[in-house]
């Protein structure tokens, strides 16, 4: 096989591309130029590209046999960041991995939250598993208790929650069958599954409006790995059955699910050379079949991709979020991707494109990275849509990669004008190698996944820091980026310490002139727990804070905010309880 080339750098990692999919379909071709192979990967063929099955047999590797060293965990200004898939004792598992992480979070409890993952239990084997691990604390710890099924393949876990704060786990079985686990009573325990259609690669989304879908569950895959004849269910009971499925116009593949706040249903992926938004206002209703308002085409100016610094898995999915705040922004569809670029031979950008007018057409794309050139490659990028209308943006870099490596850092930026200016690039990880602890499968999955409140963004992903593919919880505090925590030089000088703190901590601040000053607790939700100092006070201020309320009720672990506040300015510290 020959290539006609002019650029080394690209064309090796085109090569490579090409060669994994040789690899995957016995095809060989004959490419004159890098555009050709571009083509045949990303638009032709992306759609079959790789498929869940079993392929290697299940080996039984008890937790009790394995070695063990400490588990990563980094706290910041901006961001704590801590492992996830760790053994009853919190340490690292060392001989086994994770990857294709989904994250819910209990909108009426934060400090509850359950992530999903493909279980490796020993890179001896690409048997997977449905993995899980919950937190009761806000994220600061993780639980692992095992898998669903130990023993049962199952693979591409998908969860989501509705806004009553019940959980629920979508999981592929090898047959492409999927399942419906569901957490209904404000535990951690599974209920046993529910069938509920599916195929690969499944995405879910519940509607948590007040409407008439309150409590729907959607879900839509690709058609090409399917038990059944097209790509598309509904439940209308909560997940306690689903409905024969229906086609979705066009096929998409790759992409997510959002449902605003009307309940209309909106799906995203690429189907052919071009990346798709299907839109749905009849999906809510429980009592007329599922159909499809539109199919609308959407300029990212590049189209998803794979192979490369993934070699076996893609470079990203395509996502869709939407504005429900109620604000300027309201209605607004977002949608998002890395993919490999149409106008010059950069591998991955991260693009983002807006609609204003409900998904019918979306504006021009705006790339989100800032690195210079076309040689590196952003990856994984995920979207979040806040509440109140923030978007969040995470994905893997490759800018600050030594050379000959493909060495990726997290980086995140947000928007809090619709899309139209984004935050400076913020590297929030250190450096790591992707391409070391593969589960005899080079790759680490095909997606991240990303919750946003309007405090922060939960992000659940994995990264090889600790030396294997591991599962880990990251909690981004936009407010820690921008320095909007120091919103006066008057209180510049406050500090809260110990922070973690288990016990108590000391909070200390000083005034220049006599003032009215509140010193409050709040939690994730924003809800007021306790206040520690109301009335005029002038000159240093020390206030001790033991973890109560107002009723002197200890409060649970997580994540907290000190709100001093002036006649004057104001300041909000973090503080984390364990």
């Amino acid at each position: 096989m020959f290539f006609v080339i002019y650029k080394q750098k690209i064309i090796k990692r085109k090569t490579i591309q090409m060669k994994n999919y040789i690899q995957k379909t016995g095809i060989f071709t004959v490419c004159l130029g890098v555009l050709l192979i571009n083509s045949i990967l990303t638009a032709q063929n992306l759609e079959n590209f790789h498929q869940e099955i079993p392929d290697d047999p299940y080996i039984a590797a008890p937790r009790s046999s394995m070695q063990k060293q400490p588990a990563y965990r980094v706290f910041n200004s901006s961001y704590f960041t801590t492992q996830v898939n760790v053994d009853n004792n919190g340490f690292d598992i060392i001989g086994d991995a994770g990857n294709e992480t989904s994250i819910a979070v209990d909108p009426t409890n934060p400090n509850r939250m359950v992530i999903g993952w493909r279980q490796f239990d020993t890179v001896a084997s690409n048997f997977r598993q449905a993995g899980y691990g919950f937190s009761i604390d806000g994220g600061l710890t993780w639980i692992f208790p095992g898998v669903l099924n130990p023993g049962v393949f199952r693979s591409d876990p998908v969860l989501d929650f509705d806004a009553d704060g019940n959980f629920y786990y979508n999981s592929l079985q090898g047959t492409f069958v999927c399942d419906v686990y569901k957490i209904d009573d404000g535990g951690v325990d599974w209920n046993p599954f529910v069938p509920a259609n599916g195929g690969d690669k499944q995405w879910m989304r519940v509607d948590r409006t007040n409407g008439i879908g309150s409590g729907n569950v959607y879900s839509n895959w690709n058609l090409s790995f399917t038990t059944c004849a097209w790509d598309f269910t509904r439940s209308t009971d909560g997940a306690a059955s689903f409905e024969s499925c229906i086609e979705v116009d066009s096929a998409p593949r790759w992409g997510t699910i959002a449902v605003d706040a009307d309940g209309t249903l909106y799906i995203c992926g690429q189907s052919g050379g071009n990346l798709v938004v299907i839109k749905s206002t009849t999906a809510k209703d429980p009592n007329i079949p599922v159909s499809f308002d539109s199919v609308n085409t959407v300029d990212l100016e590049g189209l998803l991709a794979t192979g490369g610094v993934n070699p076996q898995g893609l470079l990203g999915q395509m996502w869709i979020d939407v504005d429900i705040s109620g604000g300027v922004g309201h209605g607004n569809v977002y949608v998002l991707a890395s993919v490999d670029r149409n106008s010059n031979s950069d591998l991955g950008d991260v693009m983002f494109a807006k609609s204003t007018d409900g998904g019918e057409s979306f504006e021009a794309p705006i790339k989100i990275n800032t690195d210079s050139g076309t040689d590196n490659i952003q990856w994984f990028g995920t979207m979040a849509v806040a509440p109140n209308g923030r978007i969040d943006v995470v994905w893997l870099d490759t800018r600050d990669a030594p050379v000959g490596t493909n060495d990726s850092v997290l980086y995140y930026s947000f928007s809090e004008d619709q899309g139209e200016t984004w935050t400076e690039n913020l590297a929030i990880s250190l450096p790591f190698d992707p391409h070391i602890g593969y589960p005899q499968q080079n790759k680490m999955g095909d997606y991240y996944d990303m919750v946003s409140d309007n405090n922060g963004a939960h992000l659940a992903w994995s990264n090889t820091i600790n030396g294997g593919q591991d599962v880990y919880y990251t909690y981004i505090d936009p407010n820690g980026v921008l320095g909007l925590n120091d919103l006066s030089s008057e209180l510049n000088n406050s500090i809260v310490y110990p922070n973690p703190f288990k016990n108590e901590t000391t909070i200390k601040f000083s005034l220049k002139n006599e003032e009215y000053v509140t010193v409050n607790i709040y939690d994730l939700l924003g809800r007021k727990q306790a206040t520690l100092l109301q009335g005029m006070f002038s000159e240093n201020q020390s206030l001790t804070w033991k973890g109560t309320n107002t009723n002197n009720q200890q409060l649970a672990k997580g994540l907290y905010f000190v709100e001093i506040k002036t006649e004057s300015s104001k300041k909000v510290i973090k503080v984390i309880k364990y």
